[in-house]
């Protein structure tokens, strides 16, 4: 099983929009992109997806791999692939991490999500987000707020069981 992103961070922004991906993650990027070599930068997918998202999705390559073949097993033609195409493939971009481990946000990827001098990166297993964060700290609240409802000795484990009720 390939490595997965773990962690969090908040990254300066160059007014270029170059921002610093966590080393870790870029380990991540390299394990995942078949073409990786040590004398290579990795390759990797941002989703910006439409209007209601509010972060920046990053793809490995093995991730997104996945990603299109599971849209592709669907219908040719089917409402469902062509929406979902839209947000793989339509709004997204390849991108290459540079010598210096940056990844370069165009001002349209920083308007979409309202990122300007610093970008909150956080894991999500197979992928990693970029947020503005303040936008994320609000995310969070929410997120949080669904944890408050147990007891302070629940386990979150215990959602992993899809037959238990919570």
């Amino acid at each position: 099983m390939a490595r997965r992103f773990r962690g969090e961070s908040i990254h300066k922004v160059d007014a270029k929009g170059r921002v610093s991906i966590p080393a870790a993650f870029r380990r991540v990027l390299e394990e995942n992109d078949p073409e990786w070599s040590d004398r290579q930068n990795p390759n990797l997918v941002l989703v910006y997806g439409g209007n209601t998202r509010k972060f920046l999705e990053g793809y490995s390559i093995a991730a997104m791999n996945e990603v299109d073949e599971q849209i592709e097993s669907l219908p040719r033609g089917s409402s469902r692939r062509r929406q979902l195409e839209r947000q793989f493939s339509g709004l997204a971009v390849n991108m290459q991490v540079d010598d210096t481990g940056r990844l370069v946000l165009s001002p349209k990827l920083r308007e979409k999500v309202g990122i300007k001098d610093e970008a909150y990166f956080i894991a999500s297993g197979d992928t990693f987000q970029i947020w503005q964060p303040e936008a994320y700290a609000e995310h969070a609240e929410k997120s949080d707020a669904f944890f408050d409802e147990f007891d302070e000795d629940f386990d979150p484990l215990i959602l992993l069981d899809m037959d238990t009720e919570v």
